[in-house]
């Protein structure tokens, strides 16, 4: 099974420890971008996974590549061209304290990329999925229209498409996300979700829901995907419950939604202590996809995705560098951290 992914991979600089801007002298380099996230995860899992994007053909765009090629990801479809990659400074939140991330990536070489760099008949040829997040469109028009190529191009070839919406205000408007999503959203087979993205990007929102203070709705969640579902021609619907205590603990659970069966299944919760939280919903996204394609049932596809999310709030940077074995010793109820002899 091969799988897809299209999007932006950035280098991320970050302080080290939990340090602020302002007190540090010295920055972090790695690299990371929501749907390479994906792609990453699911090459740990065992799965032929590609990675499509622009990078310079200089040596940090090489570093970039190679930041991938060590995981097991095909780059081979990677277009080279353009001046530069785009730069994500990440300050790691702790106790009360939020993480702040500010983008440097105007110009970026995917941000200049046009349709015509992309050749999807080709890289379709025997894909089973493709994914994308909705933080690829907010990089410019012409990303909208080769999202837009990108997916037309998929469900020509028959191959099952993934969107997580992760809408980032930094990067468009909500009436500006609205406008772009509801196109690409309806040649989208699973749409994932968290408990902000439905409301910033459709206005769809849990009733008697209070993020900041921890306090879900799980029927509202389930009004939340059944109005997504009525909109869109989903198959399925995932959204991702996280509780915020502070920027150290959250709790930490999802809900897939079966439109043909109408089924809504949750996860167990999990209560996280977090080293990073970058990548935590690209690590479900990952996780979820390897967890439909191996034919899990929706119960048991809710727990794969949670549990490897949960494992990706414990590991530094933006991958998740886990085994599908690991996540199920997690999702089956392994949660006890003991050493491992």
């Amino acid at each position: 099974m091969k799988v897809v992914t299209f999007g932006e991979l950035m280098a991320r600089l970050q302080p080290f420890h939990y340090e602020r801007f302002i007190q540090a002298n010295t920055l972090e380099f790695t690299f990371g971008g929501g749907e390479a996230n994906v792609a990453v995860s699911l090459a740990n899992y065992g799965l032929d996974a590609a990675f499509v994007t622009r990078l310079p053909a200089h040596a940090i765009g090489q570093c970039a590549v190679n930041s991938l090629r060590r995981y097991g990801v095909d780059t081979s479809l990677i277009v080279r061209g353009g001046d530069r990659i785009g730069i994500y400074y990440n300050e790691k939140g702790a106790s009360q304290r939020g993480s702040v991330c500010i983008y440097d990536r105007a110009n970026s070489a995917i941000q200049l990329a046009r349709p015509s760099d992309f050749d999807w008949d080709r890289i379709f040829q025997g894909v089973d999925w493709f994914h994308f997040t909705g933080i690829t469109p907010a990089l410019g028009e012409n990303l909208v229209e080769i999202c837009r190529q990108a997916c037309q191009a998929a469900r020509k070839a028959g191959v099952k498409i993934s969107c997580d919406l992760n809408y980032r205000g930094k990067l468009w408007t909500r009436e500006q996300a609205r406008a772009a999503m509801t196109d690409l959203c309806q040649y989208v087979d699973v749409c994932i979700a968290n408990e902000e993205d439905a409301k910033d990007v459709f206005g769809i929102e849990a009733p008697s829901t209070d993020i900041y203070g921890g306090r879900l709705n799980l029927e509202g969640y389930k009004s939340v995907a059944r109005q997504l579902a009525d909109r869109f021609p989903f198959e399925k619907v995932a959204i991702t419950l996280r509780e915020s205590h502070s920027a150290s603990d959250n709790g930490w659970s999802a809900m897939l939604y079966d439109v043909a069966s109408d089924q809504y299944c949750f996860s167990k919760k999990y209560e996280l202590r977090i080293i990073d939280r970058v990548g935590g919903g690209d690590a479900f996204g990952g996780g979820l996809i390897y967890a439909l394609l191996k034919g899990k049932s929706t119960q048991d596809a809710v727990e794969f995705a949670a549990a490897a999310s949960a494992l990706k709030h414990t590991i530094e940077g933006d991958f998740n560098m886990v085994s599908a074995d690991e996540v199920e010793n997690l999702a089956g109820g392994d949660g006890s951290g003991r050493i491992q002899r």
